[in-house]
């Protein structure tokens, strides 16, 4: 797969011999624009991170089934089958360039594309099953006649012991080596009988998963290696900037623009902050309030999400003026601070309108001593945390709930459930932004507040 500039791709109507379900055992032989190379990419990890919130939220594989076939039709889909193919190889192997470089980004992706996979698996038909086994080579054997015969009392007890009703639901075995498909037999989910278990058409995902899972692993190691010594350096004027951004980048508005539900002043900021700031940025608007002073990451954070909000230049310099100038004078923040909160708005250097910081980039910054910018779900101490969301109004089974989701590494479906317990409302859509949390907030507390009679 080679990316290249022109508006014409050489192979634009060649689909890779595959089937519908590809298994990325090689790159396509193909010329990619740069313009696809991205965009293809961000597709599916809109996708990728649809299925991580999925499987955080603890849904059951039919729910996850249903979760994956939406997500793949709204962010994969295209009108022409073979184009469609095409995106679905080229935007795997992009991300394969974006997560082999670090053993985080690697374990994410490794999982999330295996899970991605099981579920797409699941939701062929038998026939298109029964392809994708014989097209990744494995050493799969259908089970019929006589011998099917005298395995099926033994089988049905299998069945039964996995709380079916009975065996009759399967339709086809597969005779498999052990070794092939170590998840099921750990499980007892198997007939084990010389060497071979016997495994259920509705399980046969697990040897595809178990091979794709080695391979892809194997693939990411050989791609860190070819990224590190080769491709970084060769193209570090041109895709290296594109691939060492997408893992942390957010998908979503981007809350430049305030609206309806985000356009706050002076005399609203102290209630508006108890009512619909998300943790990070109460923390930091409380801490400036105590401590007149946020160093540069908290004033960066905190500053954009602001204007994000509504509050206007004169208003922000005001803001911050009240603060800063009870601890260093207002001489020095003229000098020092207020040209930066104009630069904030596009009024001073390039004129550049900056953009409010996402959870990812937050999630992903490294506070020092005496910071206060960052995320809480990741940053705080447990005890820390657990005494913020209990000024938050947490319950004990709520906090407990957060917490869980803080000890397996899930900040923002943490943040979330937050969010839920908060204002006593599913969000389904998952907190990605702290000016995302303001505005549903907002949004909730408006329904709420009576109209007054005309």
């Amino acid at each position: 797969m080679e990316v290249i500039r022109s508006q014409k791709r050489t192979v634009s109507n060649d689909v890779v011999s595959t089937p519908t379900l590809p298994l990325y055992l090689t790159a396509p032989p193909m010329e990619v624009r740069l313009e696809e190379f991205e965009l293809f990419a961000i597709d599916r990890l809109r996708v990728l991170k649809g299925v991580s919130d999925g499987l955080a939220r603890g849904r059951n594989p039919n729910e996850m089934d249903d979760l994956v076939e939406t997500l793949w039709k709204e962010h994969m889909r295209l009108s022409d089958v073979s184009e469609m193919i095409n995106k679905d190889i080229i935007s795997h192997f992009v991300l394969r360039l974006v997560y082999c470089r670090s053993d985080e980004l690697k374990k994410w992706f490794l999982s999330m594309e295996t899970a991605l996979f099981r579920h797409r698996f699941r939701l062929k038909k038998i026939e298109e099953q029964r392809a994708i086994v014989g097209e990744f080579g494995l050493p799969y054997k259908a089970v019929i006649g006589a011998e099917l015969e005298s395995l099926k009392e033994r089988l049905g007890l299998v069945a039964r012991s996995l709380g079916q009703i009975s065996s009759d639901v399967e339709n086809i075995y597969y005779k498999v080596p052990f070794e092939e498909v170590p998840d099921l037999v750990a499980g007892r989910r198997v007939l084990l009988q010389k060497g071979y278990a016997f495994v259920a058409g509705s399980q046969a995902s697990h040897g595809v998963y178990f091979n794709l899972k080695h391979n892809l692993y194997s693939a990411l190691i050989l791609t860190n290696r070819k990224w590190t010594t080769t491709i970084r350096e060769r193209e570090k004027d041109r895709l290296t900037p594109i691939v060492e951004a997408l893992s942390t980048s957010y998908l979503g508005p981007d809350y430049t623009q305030s609206n309806e539900y985000a356009d706050i002043s002076l005399k609203d900021i102290d209630q508006v902050s108890k009512s619909s700031f998300p943790l990070c940025m109460r923390h930091l608007f409380e801490k400036l309030r105590e401590d007149h002073h946020l160093k540069h990451g908290g004033r960066m954070q905190l500053g954009l999400f602001l204007k994000g909000v509504g509050l206007k230049l004169d208003d922000a310099l005001a803001f911050w003026r009240e603060e800063f100038t009870k601890k260093v004078g207002s001489e020095r923040f003229d000098k020092e601070y207020a040209y930066a909160i104009r630069h904030n708005y596009g009024k001073e250097g390039k004129r550049t309108d900056y953009t409010p910081y996402a959870c990812s980039k937050i999630i992903t910054s490294a506070p020092g001593a005496g910071d206060h910018h960052g995320c809480p779900y990741r940053h705080f101490s447990e005890d820390n945390l657990k005494a913020a969301l209990s000024r938050m109004g947490l319950s004990s089974r709520g906090m407990e709930d957060v917490m869980d989701k803080v000890r397996n590494k899930h900040y923002q479906l943490a943040c979330t459930l937050t969010f839920e317990a908060v204002y006593g409302t599913s969000c389904d859509t998952g907190i990605n932004h702290p000016n995302q949390y303001f505005e549903e907030s907002q949004k909730i507390l408006k329904s709420k507040t009576p109209t007054a009679p005309v």
